[in-house]
């Protein structure tokens, strides 16, 4: 089994992007559950090799992590090993459909596998086997664990067997590696993909760690896809208010560029920002003025810092940018450029230099800070045209306004821009314009949050 090293740690938001950009390349969910069960079936089939008979517990829970369980059981009752699977909970509760089809397989299997569902955490009981596989909750637990799950990461804990935590111990944070109140401690924890930063944190709960490929295609971490924005996205509550989703207050324009700003301002709105305020020359903000979905723009003098010192403590703070903003963005950036959307050669280079995040923007964009690189192929050539870049800005500018951080809103902005590009030219023909690429930006949106599946935008 090929392993990968502590060195290459992943965390839950990162693993969470590739499996939804995994989805996206056109390998499902059920298909990665397959290749878990095959893969650590082989690995429990290993270790038992020498015992007579080996008895195979696997404590499963509703979700996708005991839809994993389920899979490797099926696959070990296919290698002639008896098997008993204990689902913590009533077999309603399984959701995930890739799970639910693991589930209903395993059920039928009455001569190779000894299924059970208990409920109520008092019906469990310690179980004696060769192999206990805890199969109950995976990288999305939050908050303190409740019955009956509780219970089935006690009565494991209580258990007498070698056990083994599929991706996780039970209850254990994937990022901080501190337990959600308890959590199993396992002899060997088989981490899918990459190692959880969890487990090199939480080492006395994950004892042995060792990774196990799933076949997430590399293309799904070096690519953007819609796994980048999906897992940015949440619904907002009833009791939303004004200014709670970003304030964004955009520099620039001239007399020779009137269009930029308003292009991201424009933008901005589409992607939800609840304030958005562009602050420009006095004749180009005349020309922004006529956009009856901005607010009133601000006025740039000479004296550009304390217009931008004024400004910043009016809106409270806001990210700032500065598309074709000329000298104000040069003396600007030195002020904030870590929240500058930049858009110039050599990348990495000057991510490197600045400390800043970077987005360049071309046939394939190239999304960089200090430590990191994505690449992002949606678009195409038709937005060559000026002022898509502009929208591109905004579209960045309007996820840094609601707190994310620089390199994943470039990331996710790249891939959003050049998705609404793709759909217009997809419903409209070979044509695009700034305009017409802002009103495609909610379309774009919603292919990402809908999604899985994620139909195909381009031949």
């Amino acid at each position: 089994m090929a392993t990968k090293p502590i060195e290459a740690a992943i965390s839950s938001d990162e693993m969470q992007v590739a499996e939804f950009n995994s989805e996206y390349l056109g390998v499902s969910h059920f298909q990665l559950m397959e290749a878990v069960g095959a893969n650590i079936s082989r690995e429990i089939a290993a270790r038992t090799a020498t015992k007579p008979n080996p008895k195979i517990h696997i404590i499963s829970g509703p979700g996708k992590n005991g839809g994993d369980g389920f899979a490797v059981a099926r696959h070990l009752a296919s290698q002639g090993l008896k098997v008993r699977v204990t689902l913590v909970g009533r077999p309603n509760d399984v959701k995930d459909e890739a799970a639910k089809q693991q589930l209903n397989t395993i059920i039928q299997m009455n001569d190779s596998i000894q299924f059970e569902s208990l409920s109520d955490s008092s019906q469990l009981r310690p179980v004696e086997a060769d192999i206990i596989l805890d199969a109950i909750l995976g990288y999305g637990v939050q908050g303190d664990l409740r019955q009956p799950l509780l219970g089935a990461v006690r009565i494991i804990n209580r258990s007498r067997g070698y056990k083994i935590a599929l991706d996780l111990p039970s209850g254990l944070d994937s990022d901080t590696g501190e337990p959600h109140g308890e959590a199993v401690k396992a002899e060997l924890t088989i981490s899918l993909h990459k190692i959880k930063q969890g487990l090199v944190k939480g080492k006395e709960y994950a004892g042995e760690t060792i990774s196990l490929s799933i076949g997430i295609p590399p293309e799904a971490e070096i690519y953007t896809g819609p796994g980048d924005f999906k897992t940015l996205w949440k619904p907002r509550p009833a009791n939303a208010h004004k200014g709670d989703y970003g304030r964004l207050l955009i520099i620039g324009g001239s007399e020779n560029f009137t269009g930029a700003p308003a292009f991201s301002a424009l933008a901005a709105t589409k992607c939800g920002t609840d304030l958005v305020y562009v602050a420009s020359p006095t004749k180009t903000s005349e020309i922004i003025a006529s956009y009856s979905e901005l607010n009133k723009p601000l006025v740039l003098d000479a004296d550009a810092l304390k217009i931008f010192g004024r400004s910043r403590r009016r809106l409270n703070n806001p990210a700032v940018l500065t598309p074709h903003a000329g000298e104000f963005a040069q003396v600007l950036q030195r002020k904030i450029s870590p929240e500058i959307s930049l858009r110039q050669e050599a990348a990495t280079q000057l991510a490197k230099e600045t400390g800043a995040t970077v987005v360049l923007k071309g046939n394939v964009d190239i999304i960089a800070d200090p430590t990191r690189q994505k690449l992002n192929k949606t678009g195409n050539p038709y937005m060559t045209v000026g002022g898509t870049g502009d929208v591109l800005t905004g579209i960045i500018g309007a996820l840094l306004a609601q707190h994310i951080e620089p390199f994943r809103a470039g990331a996710a902005g790249a891939f959003l821009n050049g998705l609404a590009g793709d759909m217009l030219m997809k419903e409209r023909g070979p044509t695009v314009t700034p305009l017409a690429l802002v009103d495609f930006i909610p379309q774009a949106i919603k292919y990402c949050i809908d999604g899985p599946p994620y139909p195909r935008i381009r031949n």
